[in-house]
């Protein structure tokens, strides 16, 4: 109310006043609100080109995979893992450059591959994706027990079924029918009413089990989830 009383003059003064005091402050606010608007414009770039980037390397490696050169999808692949290390492209490539190598007899150039996304990658379901892989693998190679220790099913979620079944499958190559038939059990009883996996082919789970003696009618008691192996005494 007091300022409807000033002069024209006064009026002027208290803004110089004001201004003399707060204009470092003014000054500041716009730089700064410059400076972040061009920071983000600098990131919204920078992501794009880098994102474009990773998209590109990914192509070579596909492309050197269509054409069955190895080698080069490698080479690409260590390009596209030196730029781009928590990428999708990444993680995918390696995949892909894995299944090459398993699908030509070589499984010690595959399982670096497949652990580097498990090791990696965001994406928990990928992570569980190549660490089945990885499981399988091993199984392969007669490492029974480390395929057995590298699946806890307590960290598997929706997983859970696969990762039975695949420890099912390492409790048979092992030789104990005990321990692999409560696996398939464990894993069709993981796999019933609303929870079932869609990947999971129960017909063929069903088959497995009656192979070493179960019956897939009867309710399942799940074993131990253990990253040691089962042990399960069994009758001379």
């Amino acid at each position: 109310m007091a300022d409807e009383y000033l002069t024209d003059r006064d009026q002027e003064e208290a803004l110089r006043n004001w201004w003399r005091e707060n204009w470092s402050w003014i000054i500041g606010g716009i730089v700064l609100g410059l400076a972040l608007l061009a920071g983000w414009q600098y990131l919204k770039v920078h992501t794009a080109g880098q994102a474009d980037a990773a998209a590109k390397l990914y192509t070579d490696v596909r492309g050197a995979l269509d054409r069955n050169e190895l080698d080069a999808a490698s080479v690409a692949l260590g390009a596209l893992a030196a730029d781009h290390k928590k990428s999708p492209y990444t993680q995918q490539s390696r995949l892909l450059l894995a299944k090459k190598h398993v699908d030509a007899g070589k499984i010690d150039e595959a399982l670096p591959l497949l652990q580097a996304v498990v090791d990696e990658t965001a994406d928990e379901e990928l992570a569980w994706i190549a660490r089945l892989r990885v499981a399988r693998l091993l199984i392969q190679q007669g490492k029974h027990d480390e395929a057995i220790k590298l699946l806890e099913v307590s960290k598997a979620g929706s997983f859970s079924a696969q990762v039975r079944e695949v420890r099912g499958d390492a409790q048979v190559a092992k030789g104990d029918a005990d321990a692999a038939r409560a696996e398939y059990a464990a894993a069709l009883a993981d796999n019933i009413d609303g929870k079932a996996d869609r990947t999971v082919d129960r017909s063929m789970l069903e088959m497995k089990l009656q192979d070493v003696g179960g019956d897939k009618t009867a309710p399942a008691s799940s074993p131990a989830d253990s990253s040691e192996p089962l042990s399960v005494e069994t009758q001379p």
